[in-house]
């Protein structure tokens, strides 16, 4: 499984130097609206919604602030204000591909301000299907802590995760476990049985190649479109297909 862990590893070396870290109250909030209005209002029946709180309550949000965002998806948005799933594509400099999932109210003006974004910062908006191609969704399981191998391996196997990958950096040590999208809930299940620690689930997009990003100005570029895309309350997550060094990162997030 080499290679899916990439543009996670940029996500953790950019969050580690950027003065804005993780999601905004708005973007977790609509996750944990969307969640509920699709499903049971119960995080106990509901896989997504309940990721959705965790993630919530992992950066900071209120309890109150939660319990407002499920009751909202429970009952109404509002008039003229339903919350709809999108997914965007576009090309960013050096042709680097870009993957966007968006919660919105007004496809109109998320369209006017992602165009706006890439525009700015020498990137293209592109059509539905440009890029997508390129990328694969994986349910991911990220465990914390010093882990087993054989252990892991055992677990995985029950779980039937299609394949894992051990990390260790400066501030985080672990290991991160891939299966189809929808095993996750049974993924997750099967590892804190077998006594792991598992900090956190997601669906992440996964790009089939990679570009190798070595020149300081293309990666000033990328890096100030990433950073400007995921500023959008409407954006929910970014993906993208280039790999650049940790030095290229802490160098160019200004």
């Amino acid at each position: 499984m080499a290679g899916h862990s990439k543009w996670a590893n940029i996500k953790r070396q950019k969050a580690r130097v950027d003065a804005v870290k993780g999601k905004t109250f708005t973007q977790l909030s609509r996750a944990i609206i969307v969640a509920a209005r699709q499903g049971l209002p119960d995080p106990a029946g509901n896989f997504q919604l309940r990721t959705a709180i965790e993630k919530a309550k992992a950066a900071g949000i209120p309890n109150e602030n939660i319990e407002r965002a499920i009751a909202k998806g429970a009952g109404t948005w509002g008039a003229g204000n339903a919350l709809e799933s999108l997914r965007y594509e576009g090309y960013g400099p050096g042709g680097v591909a870009i993957l966007i999932e968006g919660l919105t109210d007004n496809r109109n003006r998320t369209a006017a301000d992602l165009r706006a974004a890439f525009t700015k910062r020498g990137g293209n908006l592109g059509e539905t299907g440009c890029v997508g191609w390129m990328f694969e969704q994986k349910g991911v399981a990220r465990i914390t802590g010093v882990v087993d191998e054989e252990k892991l391996l055992e677990a995985s196997l029950e779980g039937e995760a299609e394949s894992y990958e051990l990390i260790t950096e400066e501030d985080f040590q672990g290991a991160e476990v891939f299966t189809k999208v929808e095993n996750l809930e049974n993924l997750e299940r099967t590892l804190k049985g077998q006594g792991f620690v598992v900090s956190e689930v997601e669906l992440r997009w996964i790009p089939h190649n990679t570009v190798e990003v070595s020149d300081p100005e293309l990666a000033r570029s990328l890096l100030k479109l990433i950073d400007a895309l995921e500023s959008l309350d409407d954006v929910q997550s970014v993906t993208a297909n280039f790999e650049m060094a940790e030095e290229l990162i802490s160098i160019n997030i200004t």
